[in-house]
């Protein structure tokens, strides 16, 4: 089970979850935090470059957090229920390379998963590493529609542990 930093396998994905986005989430979420035509107006949408209404971008990358953060819980309590502390992880020093590829349309059902690419051992912090992944959505066509390259701070296993 991956607890601590030397634990992670580059290249070993974890699916995380799925999430359907409904036309009130789209709205609700747009209504609140990116009020752009082609996400908050169904009508003005189809005038648009989309071609319809779609969830802002911002709006699946919070999903995957909402669902990484659920993921990261989940993997915390079964390692807690072996017996095993479960290492710290956070904060994230921040993402690159966001890339929003597709639209998200009403219902369509977007699966995220996360992929470790590279383990950075710090000589400032020995008790630390960074972890960094490839994050991933891919909705029900099997269309990639996000894209990014994540960063976290995992706590190393400690000595004789």
């Amino acid at each position: 089970m991956t607890n601590y930093f030397e634990d992670f396998v580059i290249g070993e994905r974890a699916e995380i979850g799925s999430h359907r986005f409904t036309r009130e989430d789209i709205l609700s979420f747009a209504e609140r935090f990116d009020p752009q035509r082609f996400h908050v107006d169904e009508e003005l949408a189809k005038e648009s470059l989309f071609g319809g209404l779609c969830a802002s971008g911002w709006h699946t990358a919070c999903v995957w957090m909402r669902l990484m953060a659920a993921h990261r819980a989940a993997v915390a309590d079964k390692i807690e229920a072996s017996g095993e502390p479960p290492a710290r992880r956070g904060p994230s020093p921040g993402i690159r390379e966001l890339k929003w590829l597709k639209p998200v349309y009403v219902n369509d059902v977007i699966s995220y998963r996360s992929t470790p690419q590279e383990k950075i051992e710090l000589g400032s912090k020995p008790d630390w590493g960074l972890l960094l992944t490839l994050n991933e959505g891919e909705n029900q066509n099997g269309e990639l529609v996000i894209s990014f390259l994540g960063q976290l701070f995992v706590e190393r296993r400690p000595p004789g542990g």
